[in-house]
């Protein structure tokens, strides 16, 4: 019995520690301005990469102007 009321202790501890953990992390703030710039760029990316690999790109050639050779600096 006392072996019982110890395990059930313990999974309360660790349900409690859980949560305040887990409140304290949403209450906080970690974004930063380089982490927001980065997402925008990303962003930014994404958006250009879907304009130049939409349906039209699958009938003809790449060429050096397309938005993937400028990224990786290939000619």
């Amino acid at each position: 019995m006392t072996a019982l009321l110890i395990l059930f202790g313990v999974l309360a501890g660790v349900g409690v520690l859980l949560t305040v953990t887990l409140l304290r992390r949403g209450s906080s703030r970690a974004d930063t301005v380089d982490g927001i710039l980065q997402e925008q760029q990303a962003l930014r990316q994404a958006k250009a990469d879907r304009v130049s690999f939409g349906l039209g790109a699958h009938n003809s050639l790449p060429t050096t102007s397309d938005t993937y050779v400028r990224r990786n600096g290939r000619p």
